[in-house]
């Protein structure tokens, strides 16, 4: 498994190199970047769309044919849907999500920003976000981005992970602390 994870992680960081050097060539980083986030918004809405993509039974063809049509209707330019359609062609569609992750975190190293993955029991406000981006930019020090996800099991609270530095201070976590010390006293 770990090994078939590697081979996915090796293809997707090609292709995501190949199309990073392409956007930054032609001066296209920006659109290409917004791009991969309504491609990844339009994955991760679609279940049918990541069977698509995933299923080996589905050809070289019609996976081609669904990707070019998705991408026309996002309004995607040109140099992603090319690059839709090629990585359709070599039947590499089932890395997509990875590859747009690699381009993301290429760009992202490029820029001087880390990511903050935050997960937050509710959606946060845009005014919440940009006080936590402002407020992780002094801690870490470096530009901040922030890929908020909603975990309703939280309960409350946060969890915010900057690379390897992870601070729960979710209330679930909170009530399980409380109870595993109930737990001594009785």
């Amino acid at each position: 498994m770990s090994s078939e994870m590697a081979g996915v992680t090796g293809v997707a960081d090609r292709y995501a190199v190949a199309l990073y050097e392409l956007a930054e060539e032609r001066g296209a980083l920006d659109t290409v970047s917004a791009d991969l986030v309504t491609l990844q918004a339009l994955l991760d809405a679609s279940a049918d769309l990541r069977r698509v993509i995933a299923s080996p039974v589905v050809g070289r063809d019609a996976q081609r044919k669904a990707l070019g049509v998705l991408a026309e209707k996002a309004g995607l330019s040109d140099i992603t849907r090319n690059f839709i359609g090629l990585v359709a062609s070599n039947r590499r569609a089932f890395a997509l999500g990875g590859m747009i992750r690699a381009f993301q975190n290429r760009l992202a190293e490029r820029r001087g920003e880390v990511t903050a993955h935050v997960a937050t029991a509710t959606a946060l406000t845009p005014a919440q976000e940009s006080a936590l981006s402002a407020a992780l930019k002094k801690a870490v020090g470096n530009s901040v981005s922030v890929a908020a996800t909603v975990d309703p099991s939280l309960l409350g609270g946060m969890i915010v992970r900057v690379g390897s530095r992870m601070v729960d201070s979710s209330l679930r976590t909170k009530l399980k602390r409380l109870h595993f010390a109930m737990k001594g006293v009785g």
